[in-house]
């Protein structure tokens, strides 16, 4: 004889305990995911940009103007599109997405996820990163009109300048905005490459002497370079080096908050569309990218993959990349584009020819060629 009879629950009460039980269940998973969706991660998500047709306008302060404008030549005729596209970013230091956002980025092929240290490094600010952008575009706009006029035959006097300071300057109460660069530790310089060159063999903590013009004036100035924060840390003497261009007439490029220099080989397909009868594109949607520098020499950009779905969801078939952007565009193009490899703005000329008349286009250079 059993001391305790076992007495089974009735059926109605072992499933009110199930659906307590189911109900926490799904409370718990909501609140889990609520969590999720707000807790920042320690990423930058990257997305396609707007899109702007370098022969087409754009709207200043309310009003439509050419995009880029050269008011005292004869320009010519043109259609389709030229497109410069640019990236978007989700995400700063002190506004960081969601792991969420960050989870929902990774299936998406037109976004990318990429660490915050790799976007702004340590000490490295929002203020900085726009900085450096603008000044970028700057000079990438001085590089595309040089590159085109030079393409046009047109000879170039230029001269390596201070565009601006960094916060942290060793060159404080030195150098000025629009000082003109001679020299550094007794050797010319000719481009931004050639002075960074110069600073990173002449070492930090020692002063170098450098001769600079200023308001008319030849002066030698001495500054000792600090170690940069970027890894790895390299000698600075805390410029913003830019390029002055002598142009024989004015090129105006309007277009504002987008920053650093990957604009520079469209602008320059832009200028020479305008300055030369016919249609450069034979009037089809085309996009691209990549820096530019005086001599032609396309180069490479951050974020091609975005750029790429941009330029397919603004309309364009065909995409010029930088040929040293190749190795992250093969296997990632968009069904419906075309994507030729450039090295050169010749290049770029020679495909534009080839897309225009329709023929040889199977022979242009790809990616998976190259």
């Amino acid at each position: 004889m059993a001391l305790f009879d076992s007495v089974d629950d009735p059926p109605d009460r072992r499933h009110g305990r199930g659906r307590r039980i189911g109900g926490w269940i799904v409370a718990g998973t909501i609140l889990a995911l609520c969590v999720f969706s707000l807790v920042p991660s320690p990423y930058i998500i990257e997305t396609p940009g707007p899109v702007f047709n370098t022969l087409g306008d754009v709207t200043i302060d309310g009003s439509k103007v050419p995009l880029i404008e050269i008011p005292s030549q004869t320009t010519y005729p043109t259609a389709g599109t030229l497109d410069l596209l640019t990236v978007d970013s989700i995400g700063n230091p002190q506004t960081l997405p969601t792991w969420f956002e960050v989870v929902t980025a990774w299936f998406d092929p037109s976004r990318a996820v990429l660490p915050l240290d790799a976007v702004y490094p340590p000490g490295y600010t929002v203020q900085q990163s726009n900085e450096d952008g603008r000044i970028q575009m700057a000079n990438s706009q001085k590089d595309a009109v040089a590159a085109a006029l030079t393409e046009l035959g047109y000879d170039l006097p230029r001269v390596v300048t201070v565009g601006a300071l960094t916060d942290d300057s060793a060159s404080k109460g030195i150098l000025e905005p629009g000082d003109v660069i001679v020299s550094v530790n007794g050797e010319a310089v000719g481009s931004v490459e050639s002075m960074r060159a110069v600073i990173a063999k002449s070492g930090a903590g020692n002063p170098i002497p450098i001769v600079i013009i200023r308001n008319g004036v030849q002066s030698t100035v001495s500054v000792t370079p600090k170690m940069s924060d970027e890894s790895p840390p390299a000698p600075i003497v805390g410029v913003y080096p830019s390029i002055d261009y002598t142009f024989p007439f004015d090129v105006t490029i309007q277009l504002q908050n987008v920053g650093g220099p990957s604009g520079g080989q469209m602008f320059a397909l832009g200028i020479i569309d305008k300055l030369t009868p016919g249609e450069l594109n034979g009037g089809k949607k085309i996009a691209g990218t990549g820096t530019i520098d005086a001599s032609g020499a396309v180069g490479a950009i951050g974020g091609i993959r975005q750029k790429m779905y941009g330029a397919l969801h603004a309309g364009a078939t065909w995409f010029l990349a930088p040929k040293s952007n190749c190795s992250e565009v093969v296997g990632h193009v968009p069904s419906g584009l075309t994507v030729v490899a450039v090295s050169t703005l010749k290049d770029s000329l020679a495909a534009l020819k080839a897309i225009e008349s329709g023929s040889g286009t199977a022979s242009l250079p790809s990616c998976a060629a190259g």
